[in-house]
């Protein structure tokens, strides 16, 4: 029987080397030099997925291949996550392939809303999304999802963006973010989160917490 994981423990399985845990699930990507060869990658993983009895996410393009995979829509992780890891590692090695997390980061956008207000019934029929919990998210997970954040600040910057990377990469991100102009505006939460505000005042968290979540 399926058992949930957090975080910490899936990278603490062997067989997990190059996948990482940021919004939506487990997840890296496969650099596949060509698409013949994405194709023939998806085709085996349909195989071992069938096998398993967990169908991962996955966004085949000419130059990689990501796969994402998760026991629930908001993304927690089980046991059989960790078994479908392992067999997806297993044929992209057999084929002469390898992750590469430079290349693997996710977002999540947080709407402002003022006390007592509601918008998401307006963002779900602008954008075509379906509710979730707490999120407002695409239905076939192509698209960001939204949450939403009550805040008294006015004015523009409210509503910001929520960068997942890999915790192991974080500090160059925020290296990066700095480099580009970016403003740190709070490291209180370091090194769950760095919070950015950009030249014009656009809000940019970068998160890495969900990497090392210890929740199941």
């Amino acid at each position: 029987m399926a058992e949930s994981i957090s975080a910490k423990q899936f990278h603490d399985e062997k067989g997990t080397a190059g996948w990482h845990v940021l919004y939506g699930g487990a997840q890296t990507v496969f650099p596949t030099g060509s698409f013949a060869t994405g194709v023939e990658f998806v085709r085996r993983i349909a195989l071992a997925a069938a096998s398993v009895g967990r169908e991962p996410d996955i966004d085949l393009r000419p130059e990689a291949v990501v796969v994402r995979t998760a026991s629930t829509p908001g993304g927690r992780l089980d046991t059989v996550d960790v078994e479908l890891v392992r067999r997806v590692s297993a044929i992209a090695a057999d084929l002469g392939l390898a992750p590469d997390p430079s290349q693997l980061h996710t977002i999540q956008i947080a709407i402002a809303e003022a006390e007592g207000a509601s918008t998401r019934d307006f963002w779900i029929a602008a954008l075509g999304y379906e509710s979730l919990g707490g999120f407002v998210v695409d239905p076939l997970r192509r698209g960001p999802r939204m949450w939403f954040d009550e805040i008294s600040m006015p004015g523009r910057g409210r509503t910001h963006i929520d960068v997942a990377v890999p915790s192991n990469r974080a500090d160059e991100r925020v290296a990066a973010v700095v480099r580009a102009g970016g403003r740190l505006a709070d490291d209180s939460h370091a090194p769950q989160w760095w919070t950015f505000a950009s030249p014009e005042n656009h809000g940019v968290d970068i998160a890495a917490w969900g990497d090392v979540d210890e929740r199941a």
